[in-house]
């Protein structure tokens, strides 16, 4: 490559005039395009009139579109993306030296912006849609708390009412993620609640029950539905969520390109899929469109493995059964994950897009043991200097486990992974690991078969 002897930086910054001006759909290069999202009461596809019901306009027709390669980020949003983007891409020199390992390891740091995480590339685009139509406001999820608060800062920014649904296990961990969300004039309530018909039904038939993001999406869809003026707007899993996301992943490329370096491994963390999804995005249209190759992983908690013990199938996107059906990696609808620290990666299910290309063969999944994890981020805090996110934590655990199995052959492998964000915020699970009071969660296979027992059974749809 033309640029293969150039020094490169410890970080390394695109700049201004390079950061992406367009978003990728990974979908156009699909040979499988995703299925589609089914009506759960006649389970024919969703037609936009339906879906936008529950969401803006826009971003049903981003949803819906399977064509478009790319698809412009309109100038306010742009704007916006400059205060805290591109964001670096790091050369991990000192765990490498930690390590001993021969690879050379990268990560794309999305954790500079206030609210912490990647989160913040799709809420703001969300958001500028919802003001863009006219209402008065949105409501959401989140599990960690990192979605929640980066769409409190988004509506903010756009004068938009705000109302959050938390799981109530990080409610209760995660006390200054709530009130920050609240410091940005957000209405943030612990889910399942008595504020909803949902979330009484949910606590009638689980008392006691610590929530689940299947949970606190029933409950906030509900609340969207019957508020005049107000939209659903999701965190991860969906298309349209991916496609902003995939920002992440241009800006990688772009940075990696410029001094001719090419990655043989791409590893993310994978709960819904966004982080992941936005990650590979590029790279996977290099694979699929057959220019180049790359060992693509997904890595998620052994405590909640939807891609490495789920089933490819229909399921409803939440736990009171009130969204459409999306066919993906599902551990069923109504199972309720252990309250430990993976935070947002605690849900049931797997994007649809993330979910064909697993199916087709086209990237790995793989999942860790929270003890492990944790290992590896108080591993990397101590050489890297950056606290990571439990969620993002997970990549780092395998993009070491990747590393040293170069040290064992003498390969000198390029790895790239996805720092999703910091964890300051996520102290409590430091604390008990530092403590020794961490415990790993494996599911049973009588666990997992509660909750696919509830996967809706229909002709074409077996398990």
């Amino acid at each position: 490559m033309a640029n293969q002897n150039r020094e490169i930086p410890y970080k390394i910054y695109l700049e201004e005039q390079e950061m992406p001006r367009q978003w990728y759909n990974v979908r156009a290069d699909m040979k499988n395009k995703p299925a589609p999202l089914l009506n759960p009461g006649t389970h024919q596809p969703m037609t936009a009139q339906e879906l936008s019901a529950v969401f803006c306009d826009e971003l049903v027709a981003q949803e819906l579109d399977n064509e478009h390669r790319y698809i412009d980020i309109p100038q306010e949003i742009q704007d916006f993306y400059k205060m805290y983007r591109p964001s670096p891409l790091v050369r991990a020199y000192c765990l490498e030296k930690k390590l001993g390992t021969p690879a050379k390891i990268y990560y794309k740091f999305e954790g500079n912006n206030t609210s912490g995480s990647h989160k913040l590339n799709s809420a703001i685009a969300q958001a500028y849609y919802a003001k863009k139509q006219g209402l008065k406001g949105v409501t959401t999820e989140t599990g960690a708390g990192q979605w929640g608060t980066a769409l409190s800062m988004a509506c903010a920014y756009m004068g938009l009412d705000c109302k959050v649904y938390m799981v109530k296990c990080s409610y209760e961990q995660k006390p200054f993620r709530r009130e920050v969300m609240r410091t940005y004039g957000a209405d943030v309530t612990p889910s399942p609640s008595e504020t909803t018909q949902v979330g009484r039904k949910i606590l009638a038939e689980h008392p006691g029950t610590t929530g689940s993001l299947g949970c606190a999406i029933s409950e906030a869809v509900e609340v969207a539905v019957g508020t005049e003026g107000y939209r659903y707007v999701l965190g991860s899993v969906l298309n349209q969520v991916l496609l902003h996301q995939s920002i992440i992943g241009l800006e990688t490329k772009a940075a990696l390109d410029k001094y001719g370096v090419k990655p043989d491994i791409i590893i993310g963390c994978a709960g819904g899929g966004s982080n992941l999804g936005g990650l590979v995005a590029p790279f996977m249209g290099e694979k699929l469109r057959g220019e180049k190759d790359y060992r693509i992983i997904a890595v998620e908690p052994a405590s909640c493995p939807s891609l490495t013990r789920g089933k490819f199938v229909y399921d409803f996107c939440d736990t009171g059964m009130v969204t459409p059906l999306a066919k993906m990696y599902t551990l069923g609808s109504n199972f309720i994950p252990s309250p430990n620290h993976a935070g947002g990666l605690r849900y049931h299910g797997m994007s649809a897009i993330l979910s064909q290309l697993y199916h087709d063969g086209l990237m790995e999944a793989t999942s860790v043991e929270q003890t492990s994890v944790f290992e590896a981020a108080e591993m990397f805090a101590r050489v890297e200097g950056i606290l990571p996110a439990p969620e993002s934590s997970h990549a780092i655990r395998v993009a070491i486990d990747e590393a040293m199995k170069c040290k064992e052959t003498g390969e000198e492998k390029t790895i790239v992974f996805g720092l999703t964000g910091t964890g300051y915020f996520d102290l409590v699970a430091y604390e008990k690991y530092n403590n020794g009071e961490m415990d790993d969660y494996i599911p049973t296979d009588e666990d997992l078969a509660v909750g696919f027992a509830g996967i809706p059974k229909f002709e074409g749809n077996e398990i």
